[in-house]
């Protein structure tokens, strides 16, 4: 298994407008995209464009939302998830597992509309990470 680039870092927020503005206004960001709802996640998201990542903005959607979950321990946001490009998911989905990694859950659609799935952080270095197979035509 061959790890990809880092394709974007997950930023939780209780208000994905203040984010934009703060990403906008304070940091000089110029490619946002529209927030758009990922109802199958519980989650509301939009991506931030630097020169060399994302910055995905994600809010939950209702109480069920793991997002949810995530701000009432961090009221004001934070980083919440590293997302690396793989070549072939279930090739990486073998791969971790092989490893004894715990996945959190099969292998769904993610925001990018491809394949992904979630490596727990205890099998991280503390840290949740997202496993994505490259989009078609990227790069």
């Amino acid at each position: 298994m061959k790890l990809g680039r880092l394709n974007h870092v997950g930023v939780a927020t209780p208000s994905i407008e203040a984010s934009v503005a703060l990403y906008r206004d304070v940091l000089g960001a110029t490619g946002v995209s529209e927030p758009f709802d990922l109802p199958a996640q519980g989650v509301r998201v939009c991506f931030v464009d630097t020169p060399n990542t994302q910055i995905e903005l994600i809010e939950p959607l209702g109480q069920a939302s793991p997002i949810h979950g995530f701000l009432a321990k961090n009221p004001a946001g934070g980083q919440h998830h590293l997302c690396y490009e793989v070549p072939d998911i279930l090739e990486a989905k073998a791969w971790f597992e092989g490893k004894g990694a715990r996945l959190l859950g099969e292998p769904r659609i993610g925001a990018h509309g491809t394949l992904i799935f979630f490596v727990h952080p205890k099998d991280m270095g503390g840290v949740l990470t997202e496993i994505m197979e490259t989009p078609k035509g990227a790069h």
